[in-house]
């Protein structure tokens, strides 16, 4: 008996269970066949995959263990030593693999954290771990300008904005904090290969409009999860892609995370050679002895470039979208929802006040970003006897470059001094304000414009207030010099303009790879303006369902795994909304706090969505919510809270990636079931009904038969639906009580004397 419908092959990780490989055993595996076409995001996958059957090709939903090429840890890299250490690791598994760079809250002068950041650097040191002090830079920027995130190859760090990566072709996705405590003292982790999305772009960007604008249309035009979950692939003719400049990519795939996404990549084409090319000379001139100048060599170059990898002709695409970039223009997105993107143009007329401005971030501040900034007080001042101008006397403009270099080479060009002469007030290379830190953040009724990635709620600015919105460094220039939301005139539109020209289609048979389907096309005048939740939901007369049996010759699992529960019961507490993200379940401000109580966290956790939550919920309960559940940040707080919470099992319509991976990794169980939402909205969702409800409704879930079943009320009537299996890698974790237990058991132990 195999696997449930649907299901495919997997890659079981090692485990201490001496009848895992008896439990694998049972389970069918086809043997895919060496040929079957990949996309490029399949292939990276497939070099870095470890316990294969041989001849397998890896494809999209198959669960693999990784050993990945490099992973970065930040600030968090203090409670990830804490995991390896409570382990009982002794040693790194591999220290090259390893990169540690302190990037977070770099600003902070307690002795408690300074003495946080010397136990990193000292545990850096003692193992030969690659160290970056504080002040160097953000780290996805340090391993771009240090080659550690290498064309062709998979990166991870335990930070949302892995996606960077792939704006040189580098597979990059997020890990958890335990994600990496297992790398550190295994050197493998652990994933299921999403689907793959193709974008391609036609076209070339109009002067005036960036890579920036053109990240922050697709997140508003297509914002209704069509890439949520995915894996991205950046397509387009060699003319298109020429056009984008590799910062533009490292912009675009750096907020391939707002837009849902769970990676982000560009090709290795000539655009990134040329890059790469120019990055080898330049450290061969100034840093010949570097560690740096040894990974950007020009062997190593023509080696990745005499066979660069593509993706197979009939590999396939779980989605296509098509965008003209030509059909652009420059684009603000928020406040407070990356799915918001109204053109410049229109908020233009409209006087927005702006009383702070930023330009920082690993997603724009590196030099040519900065250069952009300073031409428009350049540009000003030749229109002014060539003084220059200051920024608006209301307006406080705050600048941080994305690392200490990108910082040095744009004071060498100049561009540094001139927006410090205009009024900016410059930070130390780092997230500060980006994350929520200070100084610099916004006042309660302050707007805020940044070139930064995130503008979530409560992310850059006091809880409740509106947050910056998020657009380009010429447009958030251009606002701190006039005092409002205005851009600095480089963009003039087109006579024939006529709207943004882009499409979205479903994979087509025998589709040949990059080409989208031309079936759809569609003029948008602007990008539709969206709230950060979809529209409310009209609740339906209640109605009762006929009892329903257990679908007819289920195909399930045989076996649990030892130590995993054969089902999971509890009555159901019901938060009727969507795109709750980790914030909401557990607050920022708590994040880097160190040894948080267990009750501490019971109490705040799902306060910044409901502060009478931890008096509504009590432990058994099961938690159930609308789509994409635990969007966000890579907290894995938002897990071990719900747990602290007494809560076992999160029911969802849709979860983000990331939640779900902090949740296997902590033994909290997570299950999608879209149509039990969709009932409990017909009957409780109200405009007025509490954020919180505790429905009388319960929940049993039969984990070997893959069914949830649900009594509506006492009496009520028995409904039941096929809900997804687990892999036993899943199972494995779970079983273990989470992933630390897993590594606990798979360390190696020493020699008895």
């Amino acid at each position: 008996m195999g696997l449930p419908s649907g299901t495919r092959s997997f890659a079981l990780l090692p485990s201490h269970f001496q009848d895992v490989q008896a439990f694998r055993s049972q389970l069918d595996n086809p043997g895919a066949s060496s040929s079957l076409p990949q996309t490029v995001t399949e292939k990276i996958v497939q070099r870095h995959a470890i316990d294969i059957p041989r001849g397998k090709c890896v494809q999209s939903g198959d669960y693999v263990a990784l050993r990945p090429f490099r992973c970065l840890t930040h600030d968090n890299s203090w409670p990830v030593q804490k995991k390896f250490v409570s382990i009982g690791a002794t040693r790194i598994h591999n220290p090259e693999q390893i990169v540690m760079a302190l990037d977070h809250d770099i600003q902070n002068r307690s002795e408690s954290n300074l003495e946080k950041y010397r136990n990193i650097e000292a545990f850096a040191k003692k193992h030969g771990v690659c160290f970056y002090p504080a002040g160097r830079g953000i780290g996805h920027q340090l391993l771009i300008d240090e080659g550690h995130a290498w064309p062709g190859t998979l990166v991870v760090a335990s930070d949302s904005h892995a996606n960077m990566y792939g704006g040189l072709g580098c597979l990059g996705h997020p890990v958890v904090r335990t994600d990496a405590a297992s790398i550190w003292a295994t050197g493998q982790s652990w994933w299921q290969v999403p689907p793959v999305a193709n974008i391609n772009f036609v076209g070339t960007l109009p002067k005036g409009v960036t890579g920036k604008d053109t990240i922050i249309a697709l997140c508003g035009l297509f914002n209704n999860g069509e890439v949520r979950n995915h894996a991205i692939e950046f397509t387009g003719s060699d003319q298109t892609m020429q056009s984008l400049s590799i910062d533009d990519r490292l912009t675009i795939a750096n907020m391939t995370t707002e837009w849902g996404a769970l990676s982000g990549l560009f090709p290795i084409d000539l655009q990134l050679q040329s890059w790469l090319r120019a990055k080898a000379t330049e450290y061969a001139i100034y840093q010949p002895n570097s560690k740096t100048t040894t990974r950007f060599n020009h062997k190593r170059l023509d080696e990745l470039f005499a066979n660069p990898i593509v993706a197979d002709k009939g590999s396939k695409y779980a989605k296509y979208i098509t965008l003209d970039l030509s059909t652009l223009e420059p684009y603000v997105s928020g406040p407070n929802s990356v799915k918001v993107a109204t053109p410049l143009s229109k908020l233009e007329s409209q006087s927005i006040k702006v009383d702070r401005a930023y330009i920082i971030s690993c997603t724009n501040g590196r030099r040519s970003d900065i250069a952009a900034a300073a031409n428009v007080f350049k540009d000003a001042a030749k229109k002014n006897s060539g003084i220059l101008p200051k920024i608006a006397e209301h307006v406080n403009l705050y600048i941080a470059a994305a690392s200490l270099s990108e910082q040095q080479a744009a004071e060498e060009q100049g561009d540094w001094q001139v927006l410090i002469k205009a009024g900016a007030q410059p930070l130390p290379s780092g997230c500060g304000p980006c994350i929520g830190l200070p100084p610099g953040l916004l006042k309660p009724g302050e707007v805020g414009i940044s070139a930064s990635n995130r503008n979530f709620k409560v992310k850059l600015s006091h809880k409740y207030y509106q947050t910056p919105s998020s657009s380009s460094p010429e447009v958030v220039a251009a606002s701190a010099l006039a005092g409002k939301i205005a851009g600095p005139g480089w963009y003039e539109r087109p006579a024939q303009w006529a709207g943004v020209v882009c499409n979205a289609a479903e994979p087509v048979e025998e589709l040949p790879v990059h080409e989208a389907p031309a079936n759809v096309v569609s003029k948008l005048d602007s990008i539709i303006e969206a709230d950060l939740d979809p529209a409310p939901i009209v609740p339906a007369a209640p109605t009762t369902p006929a009892p329903a049996s257990p679908p007819a010759s289920p195909d399930y699992l045989p076996n649990n795994l030892p130590g995993f529960p054969e089902t999971v019961a509890g009555e159901i507490v019901f938060c009727d909304a969507d795109w709750i993200n980790t914030d909401a379940i557990y607050p920022g401000k708590f994040t880097y706090q160190d040894d948080v109580a267990r009750g501490k966290m019971a109490e705040v956790c799902m306060s910044n969505y409901d502060v009478a939550f931890s008096g509504i919920a009590r432990r058994g309960d099961i938690l159930v919510a609308g789509h994409n559940f635990g969007c966000g940040s890579s907290r894995e707080q938002a897990a071990t809270a719900l747990l602290a919470s007494g809560i076992r099992l999160v029911v969802a319509a849709s979860f983000s990636s990331t939640f779900v991976r902090n949740a296997v990794n902590n033994a909290l169980l997570c299950v999608e079931a879209p149509r039990l939402v969709r009932r409990l909205r017909e009957v409780f969702a109200t405009s007025d009904g509490p954020l919180t409800r505790r429905t009388r409704w319960t929940l049993q879930w039969d984990v070997r038969r893959c069914l949830v079943t649900v009594r509506e009320g006492e009496p009520g009537p028995d409904w039941s639906l096929r809900v997804p299996g687990l892999s036993p890698n899943v199972q494995a974790i779970v079983a273990c009580g989470g992933l630390e237990n897993w590594i606990r058991a798979s360390i190696p132990k020493p020699a008895a004397m």
